[in-house]
């Protein structure tokens, strides 16, 4: 294990304990509205306090860019790319689907390494490029079923921009149709790891942000699967908008997306 990779679990390990520790006992003036259907409580910003100190301590040099606002310009040319919560409104109403998720992109602009940590149920995934994918220290790879009629498929629903609903829907019906079952669990990060270790068979959502996919990205890769743009394109970073899967799974749902979002700007 590197220590890029050893620092980022230690840092997704401390969050995940202030998450716990509040769990359930938020108050009313510890949640603040960002934008529109959009919150942040001071346990995010607790967790991103933390992670940003641990990450600094040891990479003074690299790069942060973190969901809740904290930016460092480093001089390495590598940065890392931190959601100290992902799922926040899960959070918020004790529903205990959340996550950590910290992965840092090189020079090139690769993800080099990526945790997700699912502190409820104790959840520690792994990567590094090259070098597969893991939870809690045992190897994953993405699932091999190839009949639609055993697909589970995860997404995320429409919630601040409804200019894309009407496509989002379209491609809902088709997918609900070429599978068993959808899922929406309120966390990207979850999504993309569970897509990684084969509970999910594929996955897709239109308009994500950097720290939503960019280790997830990297574990549905290192667990063997494919992750793309809705356009087929490998740099997700650039459009932001994944579909993810196994072999079958993922030409099937970004056929789709072609097909209903061709004229979508993401």
């Amino acid at each position: 294990m590197t220590k890029e990779l050893d620092t980022a679990i230690i840092a997704a390990r401390a969050a995940g304990e202030i998450t716990l520790g509040k769990f359930g006992e938020l108050s009313s003036p510890e949640i603040m509205a960002k934008e529109f259907k959009d919150f942040v409580t001071d346990v995010d910003k607790a967790c991103e306090a933390a992670i940003s100190s641990i990450i600094t301590a040891s990479f003074p040099e690299d790069s942060l860019l973190c969901e809740e606002g904290t930016l460092v310009a480093g001089s390495s040319g590598r940065t890392w790319i931190v959601d100290p919560l992902d799922g926040t409104l899960n959070f918020i109403h004790s529903f205990p689907v959340f996550s950590i998720s910290i992965a840092l992109q090189g020079i090139d602009g690769d993800v080099l390494c990526g945790t997700v940590y699912q502190p409820v149920l104790n959840e520690l995934f792994t990567a590094e490029k090259g070098m597969g994918a893991w939870l809690n220290g045992k190897p994953v790879s993405v699932s091999s079923r190839s009949e639609k009629e055993t697909f589970l498929i995860a997404t995320g629903l429409p919630f601040k921009e409804y200019h894309y609903i009407e496509s989002y829907m379209a491609m809902l019906k088709e997918v609900i149709r070429d599978s068993a079952g959808i899922r929406r669990a309120g966390s990207a990060a979850i999504d993309l790891a569970y897509t990684a270790c084969g509970r999910f068979d594929g996955f897709w959502e239109y308009k994500l942000y950097p720290w939503d996919f960019a280790a997830g990205i990297l574990l549905v890769r290192e667990a063997g699967g494919t992750v793309t743009d809705f356009a087929g394109q490998s740099d997700v970073f650039e459009k932001q908008s994944i579909i993810a899967g196994n072999a079958v799974t993922h030409p099937i749902l970004l056929e789709k997306a072609l097909n209903h979002f061709s004229q979508q700007h993401p």
